[in-house]
């Protein structure tokens, strides 16, 4: 396992925790290293702060991300720089998980444990899927393309699994508990991480955003995919607000005990 951090305190509690879970680690103080003890042992996992010297870690991300050696070496992103942009083009570049700083060790640990599991159990190269049409879009899963009238979709990575997912499932509302369990595999993370990909979904592929008809919000429950344009049944039970107070779900920073966090 590689640690990308370059401060000395932060590098040697990851790797303390990290060891004594049982992990072999070494340890990289700035990008260009990074790259280089990548492509000399060929990690199961990077761990990478975002805020390097030399090239800084979306940038290292990038360059793992187009090895063609095997499959993508999984990351978990480790940074102070919390902003909702941040965590999204880290996402977008396809970290497997991202961690704020103040951060709980324990945590971290049971994180990468996480991912590692989805990394060791993802399936085998299978029979391309079906060619999905409904609700005036196609989705062509081996072929990751999306249009929408015939008109081609810029989408990101996650922003194309999450569309296959819920045109595979329409009608079927999701919280985003499930969601993120079921489209991203986290067995727990950042909530506002599905809400900013669903609100970028519906960007690319609602008439108009601001009051969905395809990705609608059912109160207090989650989102569902309407292939009929998102007409609202008789109980009235779907609201079409894009902004749904789900993010008062999100456990809030303080609920880690100071002691058990670890700062930059």
């Amino acid at each position: 396992m590689l640690v990308v951090e370059d401060d000395p305190t932060v590098a040697e509690v990851v790797t303390g925790y990290l060891s004594r879970a049982g992990y072999t680690t070494e340890h990289a103080a700035d990008g260009f290293a990074a790259l280089d003890r990548a492509a000399a042992f060929r990690p199961h996992l990077v761990v990478l702060d975002l805020m390097l010297p030399g090239i800084d870690g979306l940038e290292v991300c990038r360059r793992l991300r187009r090895t063609d050696d095997g499959p993508a070496v999984p990351v978990v992103m480790l940074t102070a720089r919390g902003e909702e942009a941040d965590r999204v083009l880290g996402l977008e570049l396809g970290a497997d998980d991202y961690v704020v700083k103040p951060f709980s060790p324990r945590e971290l640990v049971l994180r990468i444990g996480s991912v590692l599991r989805r990394a060791e159990s993802a399936p085998p190269a299978a029979a391309p899927s079906p060619v999905l049409r409904t609700g005036g879009l196609t989705a062509d899963p081996g072929a990751r393309r999306a249009d929408r009238g015939g008109r081609e979709l810029s989408l990101t990575a996650r922003e194309f699994d999450l569309l296959v997912f819920l045109m595979r499932n329409p009608g079927r509302v999701f919280s985003r508990e499930e969601l993120l369990q079921r489209v991203w595999g986290w067995e727990f993370g950042d909530l506002s991480t599905v809400t900013v990909h669903v609100r970028r979904l519906r960007e690319k592929i609602e008439a108009d955003p601001a009051a969905p008809r395809l990705v609608t919000t059912v109160w207090g429950a989650g989102y569902r995919f309407d292939p009929a344009g998102g007409e609202v049944p008789p109980d009235g039970s779907v609201s079409v607000d894009d902004e749904v107070p789900l993010d008062s779900e999100v456990p809030p920073d303080d609920e880690v005990p100071p002691e058990g966090r670890c700062r930059t």
